[in-house]
C-alpha cells in the first residue's frame, strides 16, 4: 500500500464532494476534521476545486470519477494525490502510479474487485455500495482476503462504523456531508465510538 492509500486508511473516511460548491462544503469539512475529500471531475469547477483544497494545511485532495488517461494528468495537475474511477480502467492506475498517486478503481462484484487488485489497485471503491450490505463486504473479504476495499454510495454517521468492521479499509461518504457538512465531526465520533 503507497503512503497516500496508508493515509485513507488512517483517516478512515472520504468526504466525496459531489455538490455545486465543492470548495465551500470542502472547506467546512476539512476544518471540521475530515481532511481526506474527493472532487469528482464531473462536477462544475472540479479542478480549481482540487487546486483550492490542496492548499489547505493537511488536506490530502483526491479526484473522482476520473474516466481516462488525460482526466487522471488534468487532476495530478491541479494537485490530487490519489483517483478514484467508478470501474476499472488500467491506464487511470498506470497514471497515478507513476506521478505516486494512489489509484482507487471502481468494482462492484468479486470478480471486478479481483480484477483491480491485480490491475495494481491501491485500494478498490465498493460501488454502489448502497446496494451491499455490511455482511456481503464481509463475506467478500472471506474469498478475497488481500481486497483492501473503500466501500461509497449510501454510507453515513449511521452505518459508517458497521462497514468498517466489516473490514473496510476506510468508506467514501457522500450526501451525508455535502447537505450537512458542519456535521464531519459527529461522523468522526461514530467512527471512533
Amino acid at each position: 500500500m503507497n503512503a497516500v492509500a496508508a493515509r485513507i486508511a488512517e483517516r478512515r473516511v472520504v468526504a466525496i464532494l459531489r455538490c455545486a460548491d465543492p470548495v465551500a462544503v470542502g472547506t467546512a469539512v476539512i476544518e471540521g476534521g475530515v481532511d481526506v475529500v474527493e472532487v469528482p471531475l464531473n462536477v462544475p469547477g472540479a479542478l480549481d476545486a482540487i487546486s483550492s483544497l490542496s492548499a489547505m494545511p493537511g488536506a490530502l485532495v483526491g479526484a473522482g470519477t476520473v474516466m481516462s488517461a488525460a482526466d487522471a494528468r488534468a487532476a495530478l495537475d491541479a494537485g490530487a494525490r490519489f483517483l478514484l474511477s467508478p470501474v476499472l480502467r488500467p491506464e487511470v492506475v498506470e497514471a497515478a502510479h507513476a506521478a505516486g498517486a494512489a489509484a482507487v478503481p471502481g468494482a462492484f462484484t468479486p470478480t471486478e474487485v479481483d480484477a483491480c487488485t491485480r490491475a495494481g489497485a491501491d485500494l478498490v471503491k465498493l460501488f454502489p455500495a448502497d446496494r451491499l450490505t455490511p455482511a456481503d463486504l464481509r463475506t467478500l473479504l472471506a474469498a478475497l482476503p488481500d481486497a483492501r476495499l473503500l466501500p461509497s454510495g449510501g454510507i453515513s454517521a449511521a452505518n459508517a462504523a458497521a462497514w468498517l468492521a466489516a473490514g473496510a479499509v476506510a468508506v467514501g461518504v457522500g450526501g451525508a456531508l455535502t447537505r450537512e457538512p458542519e456535521r464531519a465531526p459527529e461522523l468522526l465520533a461514530a467512527l471512533a465510538g
